[in-house]
């Protein structure tokens, strides 16, 4: 066990001292959200019924607290036998012999979109089966173009383009030109890293160098500089969805968001667009941040063979897709299908977050992640609030991850 690690668990034990273990023919199942999905209670049926004598037991637990709750549990050597979780955490847990690998086969590997095994993945052992995905494609207002003196249907396709109409927007109408969002929030992290694989950038390579101090991540963290003085004020004070609410809201032209902005825009009045994000000067290709979830079978359960065996079946491309597909998802899909190429054929604004799949990035995998995430966030803020040089920045924190790799 690491020694950031157990610093990282040892709050948590106490908490999880009266918890009783899982019963040997039942695989407890810690939820995150608010409610079960439907399609998940619809195969859960299924699978208790071909699997004659075993139940799955959901506990769902919200978003806040899901996670911590599953680790508090395993840390005490209570563990559930499995739980939703963000697959960034992996390593730790692996680290911590809280969890037990779920090795895929070559096939299972090959049916997922380039990349995605990756982020699952640590010292060549896969130890979660992702369950949702989620990347992030570029939106604009048309009318706000319109208005600003730009073409309504062209969106930048560079970095460059971007701020120089960000600048544009700014300087000819009563709105921002960009949503940038720097609150102390993991997801001021994500957007950051977004701008880091859309221009050929790493943080952390295969062999656990910190590869984060470099020509393609400085480029990034100065275009965040550029783009300051042409997005929304106050970036520090909103997160992601905060910004997207703005954006929604008519008071900022252009934004990079998830799927969910799209089915959010396509309720309203708004002439919008999305596209591929724009691309940095060392970009082979449109790229993105691969973020999955992922089911962790955790080790003393007792069931952890069964366990596997459910992970993988509620996982299953079909079910999965089902799961995609579902209203309330908001999630890409994580496997190409014939399908999924009908749905881009029939809605359009799909394809923006499967292009830049093949040239994204897996969310780094770090020893202590809310150490790393605290790291990049404080970067991004100096940089943001103009407390520190981008260079400045970018080798403060490359050294400070040193500690959490």
């Amino acid at each position: 066990m690491t020694t950031l690690a157990q610093k990282s668990l040892i709050g948590l034990v106490l908490a999880a001292s009266t918890a009783l273990p899982a019963m040997a023919d039942d695989i407890s199942w810690i939820y995150c959200g608010d409610r079960i999905d439907p399609v998940h209670e619809k195969y859960i049926a299924e699978w208790e019924a071909a699997n004659e004598g075993w139940t799955v037991t959901p506990e769902v637990v919200g978003w806040a607290q899901c996670q911590d709750k599953a680790t508090t549990l395993a840390a005490a050597g209570s563990p559930v036998a499995m739980a939703y979780v963000g697959s960034r955490t992996l390593k730790e847990f692996a680290l911590n012999e809280l969890i037990v690998p779920i090795p895929m086969t070559e096939d299972e590997k090959a049916a997922y979109y380039p990349h995605i095994v990756d982020t699952v993945t640590f010292e060549g052992t896969q130890w979660g089966v992702p369950v949702a995905f989620s990347t992030k494609a570029f939106y604009w207002n048309k009318d706000i173009f319109e208005a600003a003196g730009l073409d309504p249907e062209t969106p930048p396709k560079t970095w460059e383009e971007e701020i120089a109409f960000a600048t544009q927007i700014t300087e000819n109408t009563d709105v921002a030109g960009y949503g940038l969002s720097a609150k102390t929030f993991d997801n001021t992290m994500h957007q950051f890293l977004h701008w880091v694989y859309t221009n050929n950038g790493q943080i952390i390579d295969a062999d656990g160098n910190i590869t984060m101090d470099s020509p393609e991540v400085l480029a990034a963290l100065q275009a965040y500089k550029d783009i300051v003085p042409y997005s929304v004020e106050g970036a520090t004070a909103y997160e992601q969805n905060e910004m997207r609410a703005i954006f929604l809201d008519g008071g900022v032209g252009m934004l990079q968001a998830s799927i969910a902005a799209a089915f959010r825009a396509s309720d309203t009045d708004m002439n919008w667009g999305v596209a591929k994000l724009p691309v940095g000067p060392s970009a082979e290709g449109p790229g993105t941040l691969l973020i999955t979830d992922s089911l962790a079978v955790f080790s003393g359960s007792g069931v952890e063979d069964k366990a596997i065996e459910f992970a993988k079946y509620i996982t299953s491309p079909d079910i999965q897709l089902e799961y995609e597909m579902s209203p309330d998802a908001g999630l890409t899909p994580l496997r190409p299908s014939e399908k999924v190429d009908q749905l881009i054929t029939e809605q359009p604004y799909w394809a923006p977050y499967v292009e830049g799949i093949a040239f994204g990035g897996p969310e780094p995998l770090f020893t202590d992640y809310k150490g790393f995430q605290n790291v990049m966030i404080e970067m991004v803020q100096s940089v943001v609030t103009g407390s520190a040089e981008p260079q400045e920045a970018l080798t403060k924190a490359a050294a400070e991850l040193e500690d959490y790799k």
